[in-house]
């Protein structure tokens, strides 16, 4: 619990209201200082991996799964952390092979993202890592990516949950650890 609470507090002394961003009405939940500062990037990685371990501390997932973009800097080295591989779920286009897609809505648009076919096996159990969970379409999206390779998603971990959006509608019967509720 003590990594739990240093990530708390990290994000919330160190995260960046930035208003109007990217368009107008949107405030832009800025968490490069928090990545900046080594105990506070640390504490926030070690209290995301917690998702992917049972109450003993063993690793209970096979793959982590990380959102384009800056899921990525979170899923990595929280792939790391629990000594399994990392799987990028890119936007439309930036992988150079064939791959599963899916498109949704988000907060203040629509994307489409994608995942390698290959990238998760039939039965591996995958933990989903994104930042900000704000109107679930991302996670409901990337839960759709790890299906379609015949993966299971085991639950999701972000730093904040925009509660205010009402994601949890949207994301389903997906177990979700968050670090902070706004």
């Amino acid at each position: 619990m003590p990594d739990r609470r240093a990530a708390q507090e990290a994000l919330t002394r160190l995260t960046v209201d930035v208003p109007d961003w990217p368009e107008p009405g949107v405030t832009f939940k800025d968490i490069t200082p928090v990545l900046a500062d080594h105990h506070a990037f640390s504490a926030v990685v070690e209290a995301l991996a917690d998702a992917g371990r049972d109450d003993h501390g063993n690793v209970v997932v096979d793959k982590v799964v990380g959102m384009e973009a800056r899921g990525f800097i979170l899923a990595a080295p929280v792939a790391l952390a629990l000594g399994i591989g990392f799987v990028p779920v890119r936007k439309a286009g930036k992988l150079p092979r064939e791959a599963h897609a899916v498109s949704y809505s988000l907060e203040y648009g629509e994307a489409t993202l994608e995942v390698h076919r290959d990238a998760i096996a039939p039965g591996e159990r995958v933990l989903l890592i994104d930042d900000v969970l704000a109107t679930g379409g991302t996670v409901a999206a990337t839960r759709e990516l790890v299906e379609a390779c015949g993966g299971v998603a085991t639950g999701v971990a972000v730093l904040m949950e925009l509660s205010f959006l009402d994601p949890r509608t949207v994301t389903g019967d997906l177990p979700i650890s968050t670090l902070l509720t706004i």
